[in-house]
């Protein structure tokens, strides 16, 4: 049964409801979007085909538009389709090319507004965070879009279009972003919808590049269902996968079997490392932003790696900074013509997720985890009687004992974990826990210290008292072990990973023969 809760008198923000979003929708992109359902885009068309699920809005419980499934042979024909449009596409010329994707990016920003509405709906993003992925999209693919001709030389587009499955929590700066450097590089590029959230911010998106000439197919339907086609195809050049280990494992064997091109990055545990440190100010004011999203992010940092005689003033930073999240309803106002609220995050990305991150909570405690803070949902920001069950607040726990899953994998949600160590090998060998990780931070005052042990933490990027991140425009990306499969992306890298250059080129990235650093 959903849980509810009782609070004041607040509403919701003037002409944000769904329904608004809705029929923004219907009158900006009238060819995807039905009266009740949204479309698959692939031969160059819309069309109503697929069987449409219901969807749920993580924010308040309440119906949405939920993803149009492909069965499997449909998803092969549009595979072939998108092969068609990339056979004329990658002879386009570049200027052309070029002038559609800015085209793209004229339209997506003059629609900001309405694309972060959806999101907010769609996967429970604050206003502010469903504002800043729609601009790091525009602005990230506007970098490429000015400077891509130096990129380009001397390489071609693939062979065949370039497959895009990723995960739900960044559809524009994350999946958007990429398909349209793909297609600015001379490649159609196809799209799974994420089945957890985001269709409704894709489909108008896609309906804006489609509009534009962009050789762009969406599709949905279920990972096991579409895998043959998205995956193993003859017809994909390449395969981007954003997502977790296990389904991302899959993929890489698929991958490596057929030697496609790909590009696979995968969750790892981040971990953020205290050694001799001092300057505890500093911790304290970027404790609040590690819980953006409620941590739901390839580059959030769940695990704390502490120096036990440190303990105590990390403790006396830590714990008045993680009081001041703000958490509740990303629309809910005092007054209808309030501004949008000021949140660390809203849900998370639905309440079968909430209840896993409650049972693996209360699991470890009961084998032996210290709480040290739990925020009351009475603290929550929610308007009266709304559904809250896709709603976990703030939790710390120290020491998760080895046999909890947060102990060793991330947990995707506003939940930290501490574990004290006392010496450097400790501390390396818990930093280390999950087998490589995307980025990860150490703390300490002494810059030869970090020097010395920053080569040792499995990460693709090492902070120095400062929190990294996927990065934009020319700062590359990519994973230490299990975290990432195939080509590093990121500025001139993300260009090479789906073009092809001279005979025998090798990649930076992670292939199952080779590790080639950038």
């Amino acid at each position: 049964m959903a849980s509810t809760l009782t609070t004041n008198s607040r509403t919701l923000k003037a002409g944000t409801s769904w329904q608004d979003a809705w029929q923004r929708c219907l009158r900006v992109a009238p060819e995807a979007f039905r009266d009740d359902r949204v479309l698959n885009l692939w031969g160059s068309g819309w069309k109503a085909d697929g069987r449409a699920l219901p969807g749920t809005s993580p924010v308040d419980g309440s119906p949405i538009a939920g993803p149009p499934r492909l069965d499997r042979d449909t998803a092969h024909q549009a595979v072939r389709a998108s092969l068609d449009q990339h056979r004329a596409w990658r002879h386009v010329p570049l200027e052309e090319r070029r002038a559609r994707v800015a085209a793209t990016l004229d339209a997506l920003t003059q629609h900001r507004e309405l694309l972060a509405l959806l999101l907010v709906w769609e996967i429970g993003k604050p206003w502010r965070l469903a504002q800043a992925d729609v601009d790091r999209a525009i602005d990230g693919v506007r970098w490429y879009v000015d400077g891509i001709e130096p990129m380009l030389d001397g390489r071609a587009p693939l062979d065949g279009p370039v497959s895009n499955i990723a995960s739900w929590n960044y559809p524009m700066s994350v999946l958007v972003h990429a398909m349209l450097v793909q297609a600015l590089a001379g490649n159609a590029v196809i799209a799974k919808t994420p089945t957890d959230g985001g269709v409704a911010c894709l489909t108008l998106a896609c309906a804006l590049a489609a509009g534009e000439g962009i050789p762009a197919t969406l599709v949905s339907g279920s990972g096991g269902e579409l895998s043959q086609a998205l995956v193993r195809a003859p017809e994909i050049g390449c395969v981007s996968f954003v997502g977790g280990r296990d389904t991302g494992a899959a993929v890489a064997t698929a991958v490596a079997d057929l030697g496609k091109r790909h590009v696979l990055e995968q969750e790892g545990l981040n971990t953020w490392g205290i050694w001799n440190y001092s300057d505890w100010d500093a911790l304290g004011a970027v404790i609040p932003k590690l819980f953006d999203y409620g941590k739901q992010r390839c580059t959030a940092y769940p695990r704390f790696v502490v120096q036990r005689q440190l303990f105590d003033d990390f403790l006396a930073a830590y714990l008045p900074a993680v009081r001041t999240l703000k958490v509740g309803h990303p629309l809910a106002v005092e007054r209808p013509d309030d501004p949008y609220p000021q949140l660390d995050f809203g849900p998370v990305i639905n309440a079968a997720k909430a209840k896993e991150l409650r049972d693996q909570i209360a699991e470890a405690i009961a084998r032996g985890a210290v709480p040290l803070h739990r925020a009351g949902e009475d603290e929550a920001r929610f308007l009266p009687g709304q559904d809250t069950s896709a709603y976990v607040q703030p939790v710390t726990l120290l020491n998760p004992p080895p046999s909890s899953p947060l102990h060793h994998a991330e947990p995707f949600g506003p939940v930290d974990t501490i574990v004290l160590v006392d010496t450097e090998a400790e501390l390396l060998a818990a930093m280390n826990a999950s087998n490589g990780a995307l980025v990860a931070t150490l703390s300490t005052d002494d810059r030869s210290t970090f020097d010395r042990l920053a080569p040792q933490i499995r990460a693709f990027k090492t902070g120095h008292g400062k929190a990294r991140s996927r990065g934009d425009r020319d700062e590359l990306f990519g994973g230490f072990g299990a975290s990432w499969r195939g080509a590093f992306v990121g500025g001139e890298l993300l260009v090479r990973a789906v073009t092809q250059g001279p005979a025998g080129e090798r990649l930076p990235g992670n292939f199952p023969d080779y590790h080639l650093m950038p």
